[in-house]
């Protein structure tokens, strides 16, 4: 059974052998461990060039896999953060490969604009995510969906995201626009990807 309580959950990111699903502000996460990442481009049927991204409960959380801070980069934290935003930046030795196999020395950040996913990152620790959905085809938004085309990939039972909810997290609906995807170079920002959110630097 996919559907498991938050604890499994929990322990189940932290001792990396499966593939998790939580929610987002964009679309659902397809999560794992992140020196675990090769399950999901096995998952995916993802092709290597594709690189997946980090995401953390707090940008302090992302920046060991980064090469020492520069100034932009922590302003452009702070001002989209949390955000439907993924800055892509020089990763440190502390990257696994497997997260951009074809390009190991860059590395996209992102910290959810979604409370009940910064509570469950700030459990398990930062986390190897994309979409769930085989490569190719549309991001799958619902649960039930995810639970049926992925029924390896660990969710969370129903009952525990309404305990959440009535705990204070807010859970708001994936918007199903990706993120904007902002790179740094050593001319500045170039944005990759729009998304709805227009990144300015």
């Amino acid at each position: 059974m996919p559907q498991v309580t938050l604890a499994e959950w929990i322990a189940a990111a932290q001792q990396g052998d499966s593939l998790l699903s939580f929610p987002t502000d964009t679309v659902p996460a397809l999560a794992v461990r992140p020196d675990r990442a090769e399950l999901i481009f096995a998952a995916k049927q993802r092709s290597q060039t594709k690189p997946l991204i980090l995401m953390g409960a707090t940008a302090n959380d992302l920046w060991p896999f980064v090469q020492p801070l520069e100034p932009q980069w922590q302003q452009a934290a702070d001002r989209y953060w949390p955000g439907a935003v993924t800055l892509v930046l020089p990763a440190s030795d502390r990257l696994p490969p497997a997260i951009n196999p074809a390009d190991p020395t860059s590395v996209g950040l992102r910290v959810p604009n979604h409370p009940i996913a910064r509570h469950l990152l700030a459990q398990t620790g930062v986390l190897a995510t994309t979409s769930v959905n085989r490569s190719g085809e549309p991001a799958l938004l619902h649960f039930d969906q995810i639970n049926t085309q992925f029924p390896n990939v660990k969710t969370l039972q129903p009952s525990e995201i309404d305990r959440l909810e009535r705990s204070g997290f807010d859970n708001p609906p994936p918007s199903g626009l990706p993120s904007t995807v902002a790179q740094w170079t050593i001319e500045g920002w170039k944005v990759l990807r729009q998304g709805n959110i227009e990144f300015r630097g």
